[in-house]
């Protein structure tokens, strides 16, 4: 089946999904994890949308376990759909997790990432995100966030500002954070902001290691 153009949050039937982003990004993003990531152990994916990104991770990083998820079923679907035609050993199957719920169906892992979700859902989702990396990670671990966000002391693009609007007209628990803010609720939960790397497109990496 010819995967569909997919945004998260978007609706509708089908199995394989492509978010058009992850062909421009996965690789700068898959640069940085090479400097983040350990060396082996499992990494959990929170909000893994289409399973492209995931797909492309396994393949780059095999001394690596990815395990995708997210809550949307249609997500799932076509996560477990890229999986099965791409056959690694080293992707499992894909969970249903909320990032916002308190209880989520894994125990630990190595290292936890998220792309592009912080803007995409209510605030309480990045509070769940952090809490529910502080129960998983061991201390030294990383939390990676990739995304807009707003910086204080930086001027934020133009497209930025237009995306802001937009992702607020669809929905006004949605926008770009800032990320004074993020950082707080991050030491809120047991975690030090380690990093930042500019991206392309506006998009920046922030790394949190769990204290």
């Amino acid at each position: 089946m010819t995967p569909q153009n997919w945004t998260p949050g978007d609706g509708g039937a089908g199995d394989k999904r492509h978010a058009p982003a992850t062909l421009r990004n996965r690789d700068v993003i898959a640069e940085v994890l090479r400097d983040w990531l350990p060396p082996s152990g499992m990494v959990l994916e929170v909000a893994s949308g289409s399973g492209e990104h995931a797909l492309h991770f396994a393949a780059a990083f095999p001394a690596l376990a990815w395990q995708p998820s997210d809550p949307d079923a249609d997500a799932l679907t076509s996560i477990a759909a890229w999986s099965a035609e791409a056959g690694l050993a080293n992707i499992s199957p894909p969970l249903r997790l909320d990032a916002s719920a308190s209880d989520w169906p894994i125990v630990a892992a190595d290292a936890l990432l998220c792309i592009n979700m912080v803007h995409i859902s209510p605030w309480a989702a990045t509070l769940g995100l952090f809490a529910g990396a502080a129960r998983l990670l061991a201390a030294g671990a990383p939390l990676i966030l990739y995304g807009p966000f707003v910086e204080a002391d930086l001027p934020t693009a133009e497209s930025n500002l237009a995306f802001d609007a937009d992702l607020r007209a669809r929905n006004p628990a949605w926008g770009l954070r800032d990320t004074a803010a993020v950082e707080a609720a991050a030491a809120e939960a047991g975690f030090a902001f380690a990093g930042r790397r500019a991206m392309p497109a506006n998009n920046l990496m922030l790394l949190f290691r769990r204290v």
